[in-house]
């Protein structure tokens, strides 16, 4: 059923002059109705009536479909040869007698006021009658959709109505008295905006206007609330099934889109710049019938260009700038600020998450014309790609024929997309209303176990996304469990979250073919197997115990459990109770035990990154299996005899999460508490002359166990950098692992001064990495010369 419109818009006989409408009514007086000096109210009047014609616009549609072919119908029923029942004939034309009969009334009282029209003249009361019987409109809407359904099935049944139906076009015709709800509702409204409000039609305008409002709004609540369909020229409804925000990559550049996926048509459009108070409308860009779409196979699509791919430093750039102002927000609506203040943050905000949805996707989604053109999108998410490509293939297996829509169409369709669109505001959080969950920050981990319902045995696989600052990303992925129809991963990921609101799991057949090798990213493309979804309840998942669920997903089960940590307590540092481990051990203990000057762990796992891993795309970035971490942990904790066996046969992330987590589980940062305030003064210095004295100086006020091992960090992470066209680590990507473990706020002065999720995630975080970063920056720092210096300086902070 189409949606209405109830917008009180111009009405349609005014914003189309000089062009014929859809009932062939003409705004233009002619000189048969003499309309006085231009009055505009009069010609408003005429909408209703129409010139030259013996009945009125909608009077003359109902007038077509009562003479032909309800009539004709009728008359055949009671033969030998009906070519309908009498009661197929009451289904498919109900209420059109009377709503015929309600509208000649109306034209045959109105006409002669139009006719002899003066100034003393009134007709709000014929307005307010109409309007008072609008509940035989009521019980035609009620009827449409069995109407038509009763018109398709006999027209398939009878080849003689099928012709009728052709030649009257019956489905366009039982239409317009719906359409005609909206065009008089419009007509009314545009009558009482040009009624002084001390003529006698006055309050009889308004109260037609308000029952037709009353009316129209009751209808739509009862059709289609979701406003998903449009009726094109001919009648057919054309249903919208799903529309989103995606980048399109058109002529070399990232361009933001509105795409439209119909019955039979996919629509790419532009939301069109508009001045204030003027309606938004679309502006198609390009259009593809689904008879002619294609998805070309890795083997078939052309090459390309590579896609320009943003550094994964400057999107995290953009992420703690973005922070940083929601965190500047917080406080002035905190200090109850100015409101223009807090505007121009929020106008700040959105440009840059603007800026980062548009840049961050980089996953290649080429839909073909088989005319000739591609169209090429980046999407962040391969279960978003997924999704789009399933719809469109679904669509694709009903008998769809091919065409080209002409301009008038297409305008139409592009029309109507404004009121149709499912997905109003761009995926953005500064488009969140206040009251809307800010989603969750913190840590999810997740175990991911088992999987079943598969038919054949494949290589199988899993990754899990989570939405972050608007989209979602891909956070962790399982082994490859190999040739089974029942996996058991049984890995647990710890995936932090950036205000998130949902987990989804995909699961995928590994495919070892270097043949399908996607040209626009140069990946081989595995085949997903099933993918699922799940609301992060806040509610639900804050709890201390593990919670176990099930995603189905295509006939496939997926078994998972999860547990959430917050940020505010993933700060409390827990000190070890026995005293003979080294996670949770100060540091300082360890190497007066071990008497070394850099624990052993850290030596050892970094010596293995370097010896194995340090080309691994992503390293330390890619978070490693959490139980072969707690493996490691465990057996460094016992000092065990075989930790150097385990390590040389240990996945190379687990080794690198290994020791992200023992500096995080030290009791104290490795910068330490005391001094943690003095970092986040020291790092805001413009001088460099002065920031550069003070960051040494800072560096040499830490214990020497604490400096002696960040120095050797720090070596290591440069020669990680080092591979960055190979791993993929810059050093900035290093420092945003790296810099909120090593530098990190008490527990105390946390609590003094944080009160919001997000505030904890953003608060200071920018500082802690660009603390890092100038280090790592910094050519070599010698402990001896550190220490040399230490003379001329005091060593209080």
């Amino acid at each position: 059923m189409p949606y209405i419109d109830e917008s009180p818009t111009m009405s349609p006989q005014l914003s189309a002059r000089g062009q014929e409408s859809g009932d062939g009514v003409s705004p233009t007086p002619t000189d048969g109705l003499n309309t006085g000096v231009g009055d505009l109210g009069t010609e408003l009047a005429i909408s209703f009536v129409g010139p030259e014609e013996s009945l009125g616009p909608h009077s003359q549609t109902l007038s077509l479909l009562l003479r032909q072919p309800m009539k004709p119908l009728k008359a055949t029923a009671t033969t030998s040869q009906p070519v309908l029942t009498l009661q197929q004939i009451e289904t498919i034309f109900y209420k059109i007698q009377d709503i015929y009969e309600i509208h000649k009334e109306f034209y045959d009282n109105l006409c002669p006021k139009v006719q002899q029209w003066d100034s003393n003249i009134t007709m709000g009361h014929l307005f307010q009658k109409l309007a008072s019987q609008l509940g035989v409109y009521k019980a035609f809407v009620d009827n449409y959709k069995i109407a038509l359904e009763t018109a398709e099935k006999c027209s398939q049944s009878n080849y003689q109505f099928q012709k009728i139906s052709e030649i009257l076009a019956v489905r366009a015709l039982l239409y317009k008295p719906i359409d005609r709800v909206t065009r008089s509702t419009l007509v009314l409204h545009d009558l009482l905006k040009h009624t002084p409000s001390d003529h006698p039609d006055y309050p009889l305008l308004q109260d037609a206007l308000r029952i037709s409002q009353n009316f129209l709004s009751s209808i739509n609540e009862d059709i289609d609330p979701r406003r998903t369909a449009v009726t094109t020229p001919k009648g057919e409804t054309r249903q919208l099934i799903k529309d989103g925000f995606l980048v399109e990559l058109s002529e070399g550049s990232r361009k933001l889109r509105h795409v439209f996926l119909f019955t039979d048509v996919l629509l790419c459009a532009k939301l069109k710049k508009t001045a204030v108070g003027k309606h938004q409308q679309y502006d198609c860009k390009w259009y593809v019938p689904l008879a002619d779409l294609v998805f070309p196979s890795p083997e078939e699509s052309e090459h390309c260009p590579q896609v320009h791919v943003i550094p994964d430093h400057e999107l995290e750039d953009m992420k703690m700038k973005i922070s940083a102002i929601k965190s500047e927000v917080q406080k002035e609506k905190a200090n109850k600020g100015q409101s223009r203040a807090i505007e121009r943050l929020k106008k700040k905000m959105f440009e840059n998450e603007f800026w980062l949805l548009l840049n961050s996707p980089a996953i290649p989604f080429r839909i073909h014309n088989r005319n000739g053109k591609s169209y090429l999108f980046l999407l962040s998410s391969d279960y978003e790609r997924s999704e789009w490509r399933e719809a469109i293939q679904k669509l694709q297996k009903k008998d769809l024929q091919a065409f080209v829509l002409s301009s008038v169409e297409l305008q139409v369709l592009t029309g109507s997309c404004f009121k149709l669109r499912t997905v109003h505001n761009i995926p953005v959080t500064s488009n969140k209303d206040d009251d809307e969950s800010p989603g969750l920050y913190g840590f999810l981990h997740v175990i991911v176990h088992s999987a079943k319902g598969f038919k054949q045995s494949a290589n199988l696989y899993c990754t899990l996304e989570v939405d972050s600052f608007g989209y979602f990303v891909s956070k962790a992925k399982t082994r490859v469990f190999r040739d089974t129809t029942e996996p058991q991963w049984n890995e647990e990921f710890e995936i932090e979250l950036e205000g998130s609101q949902s987990l989804r799991i995909l699961c995928y057949e590994k495919c070892y073919d270097k043949t399908k090798l996607n040209k626009d990213n140069n990946e081989i493309v595995d085949k997903i197997m099933g993918k699922g979804q799940i609301q992060l309840d806040p509610q639900a998942v804050q709890t201390k115990n593990w919670h176990m669920d099930v995603i189905e997903m295509n006939g496939i089960k997926v078994e998972f459990s999860m547990k959430f940590t917050s940020r505010d307590m993933s700060l409390k540092r827990t000190p070890s109770k026995k005293q003979t481990g080294v996670f949770g051990v100060k540091i300082s203990v360890v190497t007066k035990r071990e008497r070394s000057k850099v624990p052993y762990i850290v030596r050892q796992c970094i010596e293995e990154v370097e010896k194995r891993g340090i080309e691994e795309v992503g390293i330390y970035r890619i978070s490693g299996v959490a139980t072969d971490i707690q493996a490691l942990k465990a057996v460094f904790d016992a000092n065990n005899k075989d930790i150097l066996v385990m390590l040389s046969d240990m996945d190379i992330n687990a080794i690198a999460g290994t020791l992200k987590l023992y500096f995080r589980e030290l009791p104290e940062p490795l910068l330490t508490d005391r001094l943690y305030p003095a970092f986040m003064e020291g790092i805001a210095l413009s001088d460099p002359a002065a920031k550069e004295n003070c960051m040494m100086h800072l560096l040499r006020s830490l214990p020497d166990p604490n400096l002696i091992t960040f120095l050797f960090l720090l070596e290591h992470l440069k020669r990680v950098a080092e591979k960055e066209p190979i791993n993929k680590m810059s050093l900035h990507n290093l420092a945003t692992v790296f810099g909120p473990t090593l530098l990190r706020p008490s527990e105390g002065e946390s609590k003094g001064h944080l009160t919001l999720a997000s505030d904890i995630w953003s608060h200071d975080v920018m500082a802690q990495v660009q603390v890092l970063l100038y280090y790592l920056q910094h050519p070599p720092i010698s402990f001896t010369e550190l220490k040399r210096n230490t003379l001329y300086f005091s060593t209080d902070v």
